[in-house]
């Protein structure tokens, strides 16, 4: 069973960030609502950085699912951002890929080994027949 997320509307937001600009503490609003101090900080900076804005539900893929390749073309974002974005996606594929080259290469060798461990006994598996 999967985490239930809670949905919050804008104008609470707006209001938990207005408490904690005007000096309330964050672990205890964390406490008082049940909320990540992580979650309030992100909303705390969104609202710092872009305005009430930031703080509207965003619609689009649901947690979860996976992103579809992304192909970034350096011409479309201004300079060095588009190639760094396109550098940190093509380290983050590099990185999964390892580990499922990892894994695989254990699960192997362990294939390997139960294999090799089962032929040396030259026992058969069968049971003998009882004679009648």
């Amino acid at each position: 069973m999967g985490a239930k997320y809670r949905v919050f509307s804008t104008e609470f937001k707006q209001e938990v960030v207005q408490r904690i600009l005007k000096g309330e503490s964050v672990n205890a609003l964390h406490l008082e609502l049940q909320i990540k101090r992580s979650v309030l900080y992100r909303w705390r900076d969104a609202f710092e950085k872009e305005g009430a804005g930031a703080l509207r539900p965003r619609h689009g893929r649901p947690r979860g699912t996976i992103d579809p390749p992304r192909v970034v073309v350096i011409g479309e974002v201004p300079g060095d951002e588009a190639a760094a974005r396109q550098i940190r996606e093509l380290e983050r594929k590099i990185g999964q890929q390892a580990m499922d080259i990892d894994f695989l290469r254990r699960a192997f060798k362990r294939v390997k080994d139960s294999r090799r461990n089962n032929t040396e006994g030259g026992a058969t598996a069968s049971t003998p027949r009882s004679e009648v």
